[in-house]
């Protein structure tokens, strides 16, 4: 029985060692410079600074595909011009465990000079490929299936 209290108290130790490395505010506080379409966003975002470089990231959940599908040529607006795309699927840690949204990930707020990158956490129904322009020339990391081939 000590056993399991010693592990489990571990476990429990190491999941908070890994959270602790994020701080957490339930809004989106991205530059006030990024495109104004964004604002009604802020509130329905978060915003997470970490982990060792305080590195900003903004994640945008969607649970509205309109709202989504007129959010996102603003949104692309942002993306540093030549840095990828990646497509994931959810759930997603920065999303709260949410299926359909984007991330973005900024560098810290010294460096305002490094690129800004983002994620798309694709769902299909929410988030469809099918009904959104990609931004032309951007390479696409697609890992929505990276953990299904190695199963």
């Amino acid at each position: 029985m000590k056993r399991i209290a010693v592990a489990a108290i571990a476990f429990l130790a190491a999941i908070t060692f890994v959270h602790a490395d994020y701080s957490f505010r339930d809004e989106g506080t991205w530059p006030k410079t990024w495109p104004k379409e964004m604002e009604p966003l802020r509130k329905i975002s978060r915003t997470l600074i970490g982990n060792r470089q305080l590195l900003r990231h903004y994640a945008i959940p969607f649970t509205d595909r309109d709202e989504f599908e007129s959010a996102w040529p603003h949104i692309l607006k942002v993306k540093s011009k030549g840095t990828s795309l990646r497509l994931m699927r959810g759930p997603d840690f920065f999303l709260s465990g949410g299926t359909a949204g984007v991330v973005l990930h900024c560098p810290p707020e010294n460096k305002s000079d490094a690129p800004v990158t983002l994620d798309l956490v694709v769902d299909g129904a929410i988030v469809d490929l099918n009904r959104i322009p990609l931004p032309p020339d951007t390479p696409i990391n697609d890992e929505r299936f990276k953990d299904a081939k190695n199963k």
